[in-house]
């Protein structure tokens, strides 16, 4: 998948948490929801630790500011660097 297109995915799956600030109960189905589509979008162990995090700060009140989809995006693609293989002869 594009890396743009996880961003725009991303920013709307951040968008939606904000929802719960209107409607609270809302919090309920979308934590779980949030959670699974982290584990689409970013694959391994890094998908499965933001998908943790994504699940407990969606079910938790008043911590839905946090965008949590779009750090991941910048964790993934602009912070993390890319381990380099070096070969010995």
């Amino acid at each position: 998948m594009n890396k743009y297109k996880k961003l725009a995915i991303g920013l709307v799956c951040d968008a939606l948490g904000y929802v719960s600030f209107v409607f609270p109960l809302f919090d309920i189905v979308w934590a779980p929801l949030a959670g699974y589509l982290m584990t689409k979008l970013y694959k391994g162990k890094t998908g499965k630790i933001a998908a943790a995090i994504v699940f407990v700060e969606e079910a938790m009140p008043f911590l839905d500011v946090i965008p949590t989809f779009t750090l991941m995006w910048l964790y993934s693609y602009v912070f993390k660097t890319e381990e380099k293989i070096i070969e010995v002869k």
